[in-house]
């Protein structure tokens, strides 16, 4: 099948060298290019949102492959549609469907089913076209238009291309395209999307659909959006970056109705190695019962310290349980048992479930030696942990923690931890720490 394009000439020129003169105004070629898993992308007409769409794609390294995930903004063909194979035509040539990887996503899914329908007049998917071209004459990629469901499904979908680029071992990203607010005042627009961007930066997805539902942000592509984000974090995810958000109002001067977009980078990082065996002991643990035993050691993980391990589903924590000196021959040993801890033992939260296991972050902390310390004024809350002693009582708080500013809260909450009144007499101790995550 050959797509031919249906907005050409209005959402952007009809012509390749008008197109390709028009790109060229709105990246920029000298900037430096990161490693994206996936990105946010607007759609509307160039004239308003490709500012910000060339200047997010000009930071990305070029990939061979995109999956372009948009919303269904005509209502026809089937609900979640992903087409596998054809070509799509536009000013600057054809723009072929990598069959394989598409047909690899559609096998991985339980709701997408292959239709090309719903693409037919959908502009979400088209508009991206011309900014991938430009920079990769000869790139292919897979359309999946998504329509409106609940939260679980577009999870599930994904999964399933995550599952997909995983085994095809090719170069790919995921493009999320999406609006923001729709015709509202410049203010109203910047209120409710800044919430929405918040979310989506926090790489957590039922967050952003709860912020979209309750203030009625009227973004189009939320459903794409939080599918990228399901799939970017199984493909190991952990950093993000608003390039740039602007509105229509930027370009024609009113802003009393408006429209907002955004251009988001979705980056991987390499997981540290007391990350990562962090991860595989709770998920050996949960799913088979089996405790790991550490293989060779790296530099880090021979010394002998105390170490804590922390389990963050989304942004919120979900357990944390560490030691404050060393109890096993290395930090290895140290991690696995304090990973094990932190997600079946920690009396605030329940034992993880093997369903959660693909929704968890980890953070190693490795102790140094604690010193006594004469009085609160040698703390430093972003430098150093607390340790609070009153006879066999401890309590200990790590450094560098959201929302703990001075180390008057450091030794309060050390306080309440070790069931120490405030009327009684302590001992103070600082340690630093070495933080993977």
């Amino acid at each position: 099948m050959i797509r031919n394009p249906v907005v050409a000439g209005q959402f952007y020129p009809g012509s390749a060298n008008q197109l390709n003169s028009m790109i060229a105004r709105m990246v920029d070629e000298g900037v430096a290019k990161e490693d994206a898993v996936g990105l946010v992308l607007p759609h509307a007409g160039y004239i308003y949102s490709g500012p910000v769409a060339g200047a997010t794609i000009s930071r990305i390294k070029v990939k061979d492959t995109y999956i372009i995930i948009g919303p269904n903004h005509t209502g026809s063909g089937q609900s979640f549609s992903i087409m596998t194979e054809g070509v799509w035509r536009t000013p600057l040539g054809n723009v072929e469907i990598d069959s394989e990887l598409g047909k690899s996503i559609l096998a991985m899914s339980d709701y997408l089913e292959e239709d090309d329908v719903a693409h037919e007049r959908e502009h979400s998917i088209e508009v991206q076209l011309p900014f991938l071209q430009y920079f990769k004459p000869g790139v292919r990629f897979v359309p999946i238009i998504l329509g409106y469901t609940g939260r679980p499904v577009y999870q599930e979908i994904g999964r399933g291309i995550a599952r997909a680029v995983k085994e095809s071992n090719k170069e790919v990203a995921i493009i999320a395209s999406s609006d923001m607010t729709h015709y509202e005042s410049q203010q109203s627009a910047n209120r409710k999307d800044k919430q929405a961007i918040e979310a989506i930066l926090e790489l957590d997805g039922d967050e952003l659909l709860r912020r979209v539902q309750k203030l009625d942000i009227s973004m189009c592509g939320c459903a794409p959006t939080i599918s990228l984000i399901s799939a970017a974090r199984d493909l190991g995810a952990r950093e993000t970056e608003l390039v740039k958000y602007q509105t229509s109002g930027d370009t024609t001067g009113d802003y009393r109705s408006v429209v907002g977009y955004a251009g988001i980078i979705i980056k991987a990082v390499a997981m540290s190695p007391l990350v990562k065996l962090a991860k595989e002991t709770v998920e050996a643990f949960v799913k088979e019962g089996k405790t790991l035993q550490p293989g060779e050691l790296t530099p880090e993980m021979s010394e002998k310290a105390g170490v804590f391990v922390s389990i963050h589903k989304f942004a919120e924590l979900r357990g944390c349980i560490g030691t404050f000196e060393p109890t096993t021959p290395n930090v290895a040993e140290e991690t696995i048992a304090n990973a094990i801890n932190s997600a079946t033992r920690d009396p605030r939260f329940p034992p993880v479930a093997p369903g959660e296991l693909e929704d968890l972050n980890y953070k190693v902390d490795v102790l140094t030696n604690p010193e006594a310390v004469e009085s609160e004024e040698q703390l430093d809350p972003k430098k150093y942990g607390v340790i609070v002693e009153a006879g066999m009582r401890r309590g200990l708080l790590l450094p560098d923690l959201e929302g703990v500013d001075s180390a008057e809260q450091q030794i309060d909450i050390c306080r309440q931890k070790a069931g120490i009144r405030p009327s009684e007499q302590v001992k103070l101790y600082r340690f630093e720490v070495m933080r993977y995550q």
